[in-house]
């Protein structure tokens, strides 16, 4: 179902590793770069966006080839975990159902009216339970 992202830098770095250097020991335009790739790093890992012409620019030809090819490979997997099956969906909302309902049950039992929180919490049980069959109907099939 899912494919292996293509990972041919991956493999090139497990089978050549990359020898350490000083940052001093670097050239001016090796340490622009490194910076360059650094900034577009720290941007990423705050979840803001890169453009491609940006990679692009400071990735070398290969390093570029493998970021689409990727990013390709993820769009995919991506693509195919939105396809659910009905029977998976139906499961998933009535365990939404019942997280909703366990939920309510705790702020009325927090706010002192026990009767409603205890229907709601026998509600919610109810729809765990059937949330559980309809897992085990999947499994079986």
């Amino acid at each position: 179902m899912q494919q292996k992202p293509n990972t041919k830098l991956r493999d090139l770095l497990k089978t050549n590793p990359a020898k350490t250097r000083k940052l001093s020991e670097l050239s001016k335009t090796e340490q622009n770069r490194l910076a360059k790739l650094n900034a577009m790093l720290d941007e990423l890992r705050r979840a803001a966006n890169v453009q491609n012409r940006r990679l692009a620019t400071w990735l070398t030809e290969d390093e570029y080839e493998s970021f689409e090819s990727d990013w390709e490979s993820q769009q995919q997997i991506r693509e195919e975990l939105r396809d659910k099956p009905d029977e998976l969906r139906r499961y998933e909302n009535k365990l939404h159902q019942a997280t909703f309902n366990n939920n309510e049950a705790e702020r009325f039992r927090k706010k002192g009216n026990k009767d409603k929180a205890t229907e709601l919490r026998n509600l919610s049980n109810t729809q765990c339970e059937e949330a559980l069959e309809i897992l085990q109907e999947i499994v079986v099939c």
